[in-house]
């Protein structure tokens, strides 16, 4: 797939949930067209969320869904979700990540962020519940490099497969 020759249109429909629900950053990155290759598009996309207000990320924190809990989700969240096969816990994992969901969310003022891919629900609790522990500065950066994974990996994968 040639991206430079994308309509914005047609990118913002491939490029547009790359960070959950926060079609802007895709907007603003097709306008830093021409891209050198995919990895030029990479990088620009992720230097323009590096480059945002503490405020704009936590927008985007909020953005993203409450893990094995929500469930209005994007696409790419559901897959996502699904293959860390948090959509079969059992009764007392979903009142665990319903407690933790609840409370990280009272301590931080965001939902709890993890790339999921590749780990497993135990993996995944074992990480909310250390993580539930950190202070707000410690937890805001890892929040914020969580989102930059997950958005690495999406779009490693879309970039991937065309």
């Amino acid at each position: 797939m040639d991206i430079n020759i994308l309509t914005k249109k047609e990118f913002l429909s491939i490029f547009g949930n790359i960070f959950e629900k926060s079609e802007w950053i895709a907007d603003e990155t097709f306008n830093a067209k021409p891209f050198k290759d995919s990895k030029d598009l990479i990088t620009k996309m992720m230097n323009i969320y590096e480059n945002i207000t503490n405020e704009k990320i936590i927008k985007i924190f909020n953005l993203h869904p409450r893990l094995a809990i929500e469930k209005k989700l994007t696409s790419f969240s559901s897959k996502e979700q699904i293959e860390a096969n948090l959509n079969t816990c059992s009764k007392q994992e979903l009142n665990e990540f319903e407690y933790l969901n609840r409370d990280y969310q009272k301590k931080f003022g965001f939902p709890f962020i993890i790339a999921v891919k590749g780990k497993s629900k135990d993996d995944i609790l074992n990480n909310f519940r250390n993580r539930i522990k950190n202070n707000f500065d410690t937890e805001f950066k890892e929040a914020k490099t969580q989102v930059r994974k997950i958005a690495s990996l999406r779009l490693k994968q879309i970039l991937k497969k065309n």
